[in-house]
């Protein structure tokens, strides 16, 4: 059978592996067995895995395999951030983006190629959409995270669904993705830990709340809708009003102890001014959320420019003396286009979004 053709684990749940070894071998229990081979011993080769029976090993070397992404490029900040260039089915590449810290080492994942949606201040967008990325293809970018932390007697300890694409526009494969890691048997990452982050899918926050308790993200950068429908097209299908709602059914279900986090990048002369901050405290009044303040980050005919320390520093303290928890998010990785709304990935564009770009990054070289 040829690679295509078997089954790929890294996508299956405990569950998935359970029914597997069930039907194959009669056992469901080898499913645990598996898994510590693949996640907590990093051995991807059946015939190592000893503690399985020869002929079971024989079988799943014949029908599956953990394939993992193949990395096209690797790429290292000076401030330590690696960013890997892999490649997705049908020959198109994405992004994934390991951010360490003192005691933390947090995973930006790519959750489709490309993204629907086309948010005006993110290069992710501008490359177009080419499909979504299987629940095998988000956990691998992990594990190979994982494997190259390794070395160091480290490990992935944070997970951000805030890589190329729209996550709840991949419902199912986010959510299997989430669950794989959590599972003690696999990454073993707290929910706290684990951060899905969308633009406003509406429906799609309310049916996350029914499966899941994973920490959630909104990337909201407007405190009104007359400016998000600019920002976030999104905004134009489920407003400011809706996405609130939302957000307080989906934060009501976390406990008394849990808060959304409210994204909202700054962009100098757009929403950056101590109006914009008052606005968007009173927005926020009646959702336990924490905000993230995120200075532009710059690429090619944005139309946007990151704003002076000063007015990020004034909005920050606005939001604090408001009473808000707000962090304002250290940009990392810039110098290989690895910051937040920097990645671009290799997209086999469905769309003509990328070519409508393109065309305007060369007219203004030439202007």
């Amino acid at each position: 059978m040829t690679d295509a053709a078997r089954q790929n684990l890294f996508g299956l749940t405990r569950q998935g592996f359970e029914q597997l070894c069930a039907e194959a071998d009669g056992k469901p229990y080898r499913a645990h067995q598996i898994m510590k081979w693949a996640y907590h011993q990093q051995c991807l080769d059946f015939d190592a895995m000893t503690n399985l029976s020869k002929a079971f090993r024989g079988w799943l070397d014949e029908h599956a395999s953990f394939a993992l992404p193949e990395v096209l490029h690797t790429l290292k900040s000076n401030d330590g951030t690696i960013k890997w260039v892999v490649r997705a089915a049908g020959g198109s590449a994405v992004e994934t983006v390991l951010i360490p810290e003192r005691g933390r080492n947090t995973l930006c994942v790519s959750s489709q190629v490309g993204c629907m949606l086309d948010c005006t201040f993110c290069s992710t967008g501008k490359q177009g959409f080419n499909g979504n990325l299987t629940a095998a293809e988000i956990v691998g970018q992990v594990w190979l995270a994982n494997h190259e932390l390794a070395a160091k007697g480290e490990s992935v300890s944070n997970v951000v669904f805030m890589g190329m694409g729209e996550p709840l526009m991949n419902f199912d494969a986010v959510v299997t993705a989430c669950s794989i890691l959590m599972d003690d048997l696999a990454f073993g990452i707290s929910k706290r830990r684990v951060t899905v982050s969308t633009a406003g899918v509406v429906p799609a926050i309310y049916e996350l709340g029914k499966v899941t308790d994973v920490s959630l993200a909104i990337s909201l950068h407007a405190p009104d809708n007359a400016l998000r429908d600019q920002l976030v097209p999104l905004n134009r299908k489920y407003p400011i009003e809706e996405l609130m709602a939302a957000c307080r059914d989906y934060v009501d279900g976390l406990g008394d102890k849990r808060h959304l986090t409210m994204e909202y990048t700054l962009m100098k002369g757009v929403n950056d001014d101590l109006e914009h901050a008052r606005q968007l405290a009173r927005l926020l009044r009646d959702v336990r959320c924490k905000v993230n303040l995120i200075p532009f980050n710059p690429f090619p005919a944005s139309g946007f420019e990151r704003p002076d320390d000063i007015a990020v520093r004034r909005f920050q303290t606005y939001m604090m003396n408001a009473g808000y928890a707000t962090m304002l998010r250290t940009t990392r990785g810039d110098d290989i286009s690895a910051a937040c709304g920097q990645l671009v990935g290799q997209v086999a564009d469905r769309t003509r979004r990328q070519e409508r770009y393109l065309a305007r990054v060369r007219a203004e070289e030439v202007a």
